[in-house]
């Protein structure tokens, strides 16, 4: 493979794989705009000319002496990777991509590698704040494949960080997602009501715009062979989340909740968990925390969707649960990191 291009000499260069998905085109942006020389790779090339270079290859099928010219070439003092299988894959799929890609990364001898990996890495956990010291026990194809590429990386020596992300809301949020579906099915204003999985969760929400400044950070950082969380550092009812959307729409949608097909009396649907990212270590470690709160990230999302967001003084959701697990009473604006905002 010829050279990507000559090292800058007055900037750092970093290679994002996954950079036309929904995060890895977040996290390119945020290097270009920090000054970083940005090379993108995916498996197509977009439409549209971006500020920075992106090459068709797909990664998780590409020979491990490819994978070596990409970082040679770019000069690059980073490697990001933001590619990966997700839920819908099938599990060979995302042993191929979430896996196998790490390892084929880490035998390339990056100068350094942040590794983007999920909260699904630990597994069903406790109503407490999840640590980076907690065990990791994944129970869905997903989740044991995202952790098998961050061992890749955490047990090989590589320098780099595993940055273990909670759930990703903000403009861009693909339709395939709850979050992103439920923009689209307002966008539409079809009068149709809203049918849902019953929407029995609590989980952690982080803008995708944060999810990048954490990975600028880790890049920057001197920091090595950790995991790190990122993530807002709360629990958030879904149900809320999805009737603060409908909210913000300005929308009458009804929705409606079905249970799961094939669940007994009484079982828990696949949605009965609750996650919480601890992110004090991320504090300490990138000197980061998020800075946009849900309910930004959540009228980003509509207007991207083109749904425009009504004023954000609407009717407020119903109460939800606090981290603490204690009723909280309905409040005009979503919370996001511990604090409050209208």
């Amino acid at each position: 493979m010829a050279a990507i291009g000559r090292r800058a000499e007055d900037g750092r260069a970093v290679l994002v794989l996954g950079a036309s998905g929904f995060v890895g085109g977040h996290v390119c942006r945020a290097f270009a705009a920090a000054g970083w020389r940005v090379a993108g790779v995916a498996r197509s090339t977009p439409d549209t000319p971006a500020a920075y270079d992106i090459h068709g290859l797909d990664v998780a099928r590409a020979d491990p002496e490819q994978i070596v010219a990409l970082v040679r070439g770019h000069g690059a003092d980073v490697v990001v990777n933001a590619a990966g299988a997700v839920w819908g894959a099938t599990e060979a799929e995302m042993d191929l991509s979430n896996r196998d890609l790490v390892r084929r990364l880490v035998a390339a001898r990056p100068p350094r590698l942040i590794q983007l990996g999920s909260v699904h890495e630990y597994g069903p956990v406790p109503r407490a704040g999840i640590t980076e010291a907690g065990p990791t026990a994944p129970v869905t194809p997903y989740g044991r494949s995202k952790l098998a590429g961050a061992r890749a990386l955490l047990d090989s020596g590589t320098e780099g960080l595993v940055l273990r992300v909670s759930n990703v809301s903000g403009p861009g949020t693909s339709p395939l997602s709850l979050l992103g579906m439920v923009a689209a099915h307002l966008a539409k204003d079809s009068g149709e009501p809203l049918r849902l999985a019953p929407l029995l969760a609590h989980r952690d929400f982080v803008d995708v715009r944060d999810v990048a400044d954490a990975v600028l950070a880790a890049a920057s950082s001197k920091a090595t062979g950790q995991a790190v969380n990122i993530g807002g550092g709360q629990a958030t009812s879904v149900r809320e989340v999805v009737a603060r959307l409908v909210a913000l729409a300005g929308r009458d949608t009804r929705i409606v909740e079905t249970p799961v097909a094939g669940a007994g009396a009484g079982a828990r649907p696949p949605e009965a968990e609750w996650q919480r990212l601890d992110i004090t270590l991320a504090d300490r470690l990138l000197g980061w925390r998020p800075r946009i709160s849900l309910d930004e990230s959540l009228r980003d999302l509509l207007a991207e969707a083109h749904c425009h967001p009504v004023s954000s003084a609407v009717r407020a959701p119903a109460p939800t649960m606090s981290a603490t697990g204690h009723h909280q009473r309905p409040r005009a604006g979503l919370t996001h990191g511990g604090r409050k905002y209208e």
